[in-house]
């Protein structure tokens, strides 16, 4: 039976989205769904012609989806989820803190590569949501960029970074991030995804580390130590 979202409370439309991708069959319409709205947004896309991307019935598709919206809103959350689970692994792999932001921006960059559609999708068709749908996404990307904002702080409070803004310098790593899919007609015929994240990561880190601690974090700098 498919779910709604009319009336229920902000947490109740994520967990619905995601409840709803939990099976191979759901994830097989998201990624058709993200493919064509991506290509021609969401205004052009039909259910039937989702249902046709991903080979199945039309009616199938409403077994588990009330709306357009509602799959437009399970697509973003699921790129939303997928982030905070790769940052959550990220930051809890090293104690250095420097080293937890370096790869929590490179699992960031990670999922953005792996879903450039949706992630694209993400940016186009957030404002076709209604007003719960998209009070939802922006908590859920606040909530998203957590832990990164944590292991900034920490690497701040231990005199490890120069006295920056924690939330603007946390929020400009996840854009430099987000250009891999903005921008990625300009940088894949430059560099390969890895190059990407590596040199990326020296100049972030080097406009924000402590001058006391450059030396301690050179194979992050590269050439910039």
């Amino acid at each position: 039976m498919a779910t709604t979202i009319d009336s229920a409370p902000a947490k109740a439309p994520a967990e619905a989205a995601r409840a709803a991708r939990s099976d191979a069959r759901t994830r097989q319409l998201l990624a058709a769904a993200a493919r064509l709205m991506e290509r021609s947004g969401s205004h052009s896309v039909s259910m039937q012609s989702v249902a046709a991307e991903a080979g199945v019935s039309v009616g199938l598709i409403y077994r588990y989806f009330a709306s357009k919206e509602e799959l437009v809103q399970a697509v973003i959350v699921g790129v939303l989820d997928d982030m905070s689970r790769s940052l959550d692994e990220a930051v809890g792999m090293d104690g250095d803190p420097v080293r937890r932001v370096a790869s929590a921006f490179a699992a960031y960059c990670s999922v953005i590569r792996d879903n450039l559609q949706a992630v694209l999708l993400t940016y186009r068709e957030s404002n076709t949501l209604g007003k719960e749908g998209r009070r939802m996404i922006k908590e859920l990307e606040i909530q998203t960029a957590q832990p990164l904002r944590e292991s900034v702080q920490d690497a701040k409070d231990r005199g490890l970074l120069r006295d920056l803004d924690v939330q603007l310098y946390s929020y400009d790593l996840l854009m430099v991030a987000h250009s891999w899919a903005l921008k990625n007609w300009y940088f894949a015929p430059l560099m390969s995804f890895e190059g990407f994240v590596r040199n990326q990561t020296a100049h972030l880190l080097s406009a924000a580390l402590h001058p006391d601690r450059r030396q301690d974090y050179s194979d992050l700098l590269g050439d910039l130590a």
